[in-house]
């Protein structure tokens, strides 16, 4: 059964070697890439605990949907987003969810978690949360 499966994300790219560099600034090692006439379809990569597979697709791609995103659970989410801004990474402005919703910088809290949101190099929408 699944419970015994690991996990892996795939996120589609359109430039493989710009994505291997901005996903290597939040702390990804490559596992394996394709070779030859296919290094530029895939790669896999372990943030963490878990492995990304990143994917040029052939072809034209749909449009993305708006709400799919990725979320890194990380423990001190005002560190990470100092870390990751010396690393280049852009934050979203935040926004307040509702009328509790407190905002500092570019992190919103609320009761559920704290988020802030940025995109990778290729358009993703991707964010970080800690639980409060």
């Amino acid at each position: 059964m699944l419970d015994k499966a690991g996990f892996a994300t795939f996120i589609t790219i359109k430039d493989m070697e710009r994505a291997i560099k901005f996903y290597k600034k939040l702390g990804g090692k490559v596992q394996s890439r394709a070779s030859g006439d296919m290094k530029d379809s895939w790669a896999s990569l372990k943030i963490g605990r878990e492995e990304f597979w990143l994917v040029n697709p052939p072809g034209k791609q749909p449009k993305k949907v708006d709400l799919a995103f990725f979320t890194f659970v990380v423990k001190d989410i005002q560190q990470t987003v100092a870390d990751l801004r010396k690393k280049g990474v852009k934050f979203w402005k935040a926004e307040k969810m509702g009328a509790d919703t407190k905002i500092d910088g570019v992190v919103a809290t609320d009761s559920f978690g704290s988020t802030a949101f940025f995109n990778d190099s290729e358009g993703n929408l991707l964010m970080l949360w800690q639980n409060n």
